[in-house]
């Protein structure tokens, strides 16, 4: 019966939970952020290889 008790008073579960949690959380603010900043990203890299591009033909690298 000791056993049993101890058992049902012990927490250290309860931290692993909250950290559990808290990732998830994280996980899920980065998959929304981007989700948001996919297009404007991609539209920006795609600004900048063009930009590379014209600079190697002027600069003829």
């Amino acid at each position: 019966m000791q056993t049993l008790a101890k058992f049902l008073k012990d927490e250290d579960g309860a931290v692993t939970v909250d950290w559990v949690v808290l990732t998830a959380g994280v996980v899920g603010l980065a998959l929304l952020i981007t989700v948001f900043l996919r297009e404007p990203i991609f539209n920006m890299l795609t600004f900048i290889a063009e930009e590379v591009m014209v600079a190697e033909t002027f600069f003829d690298v």
